[in-house]
């Protein structure tokens, strides 16, 4: 279903509304929503497999809605859920889209470096300082910010919700991406932006750990598009492969093409497995994030290999923008960077091992 949604519908890299609009009426917004709020109470398996599809087509709606299905997980499990039941609802139904602000210029990988500071003023905050490379940033709906409330390097961070609407919010141009155009990132602004003290998702100090828990959903959603991308990429080669003749034979029969083609499937049905694995383990409510880390880091490593591979085996057809192949590999290289850049998973990774 989610297939033919994206082979219909999603025609260009371009940001359109309609097609998150769009994606309501098969519930995608809502995957991550319990029913209670309208949503499927979809399993992290589920969602993967979402993601993967309509990232074969493109990649800019499978990331904004997995950073739109986090933020809904995110407000649901952590905040009151009698004062957000109606924002649930309406994220599930697609009427609002969600973004999450935690990068920083000062503050990356390192996420607790952050300097965005909310003031504690009556029953109010007040926030000032600036996030950047935000995804759907000045077209999103809502934001889950992340500010310092404490020196605290890690408990002193809180979680809070913000409308676009909001007095002293304010955001950069859009960003002049390399790929994954069909999603919008600029930076985001706080100039004494005032908000209520109903705004506080979880507790005061709670926010580093807020974030956190969100990453590792956030890391098997980019590991399943990176298996849509490199799918894709597999699929056009392929078919090039049976259909270009050169010295009066396909190229299908030349033996060195067809073991690259090997090659890219096998890093691709590793991907997939290593992804199902930790999806798995999430829905299991187990407490190892090394499998998420494992599938993020080798899924989008492989990704890249296998696009970069894609463009070679098209030859001169595969540096054409109209063969697609070339944007698949500039798309795949932004997936190996977000959700903890591949050198993070790998020191994530070794450190588990030692510990």
């Amino acid at each position: 279903m989610v297939r033919r949604f994206a082979t219909n519908q999603l025609t260009d890299d371009h940001y359109r509304r309609i097609d998150f609009e769009k994606m309501a009426e098969l519930g995608l917004p809502g995957m991550s929503v319990s029913e209670q709020h309208a949503g499927l109470g979809s399993s992290s398996l589920e969602i993967s497999a979402a993601i993967f599809e309509l990232a074969r087509e493109q990649l800019g709606p499978a990331i904004y809605l997995s950073v739109h299905l986090m933020v809904s997980k995110l407000i649901e499990r952590w905040s009151n859920t009698t004062l957000t039941a109606p924002l649930l609802t309406e994220l599930a139904q697609a009427k609002k889209l969600g973004a999450y602000c935690l990068t920083e210029a000062h503050s990356g990988s390192d996420a607790a470096a952050l300097r965005t500071r909310a003031e504690k003023s009556g029953d109010t905050w007040v926030l000032n300082g600036e996030k950047i490379y935000i995804s759907s940033g000045g077209v999103a709906d809502i934001y889950l910010v992340f500010a310092r409330t404490s020196e605290d390097k890690t408990k002193g961070i809180s979680a809070f919700l913000i409308p676009k609407e909001t007095t002293g919010l304010s955001f950069g141009l859009p960003e002049k991406k390399m790929g994954c155009r069909g999603s919008t990132l600029s930076s985001v602004v706080f100039e004494n932006c005032t908000i209520p003290d109903s705004s506080l998702v979880g507790e005061v100090g709670q926010g580093y750990k807020i974030a956190l828990s969100g990453l590792n959903g956030g890391r098997v959603s980019i590991a399943a598009a990176a298996c849509g991308l490199a799918s894709k990429s597999i699929e056009l080669a392929r078919k090039h492969l049976l259909e270009r003749k050169q010295f009066d034979q396909p190229l299908a029969n030349f033996q060195g093409l067809q073991f690259m083609l090997a090659e890219m499937y096998m890093k691709l049905r590793a991907s997939v497995l290593l992804t199902r694995e930790a999806a798995i383990e999430l829905d299991q409510g187990g407490s190892d994030n090394t499998p998420a880390s494992i599938a993020k880091c080798f899924a989008t490593d492989s990704a890249m290999q296998i696009t970069t591979d894609g463009v070679q085996l098209l030859g001169g057809a595969g540096y054409i923008e109209e063969y697609q192949v070339e944007r698949l590999m500039r798309d795949a290289k932004m997936l190996q960077i977000v959700e903890g850049t591949n050198q993070i998973q790998r020191m994530l990774i070794a450190r588990a091992l030692l510990q």
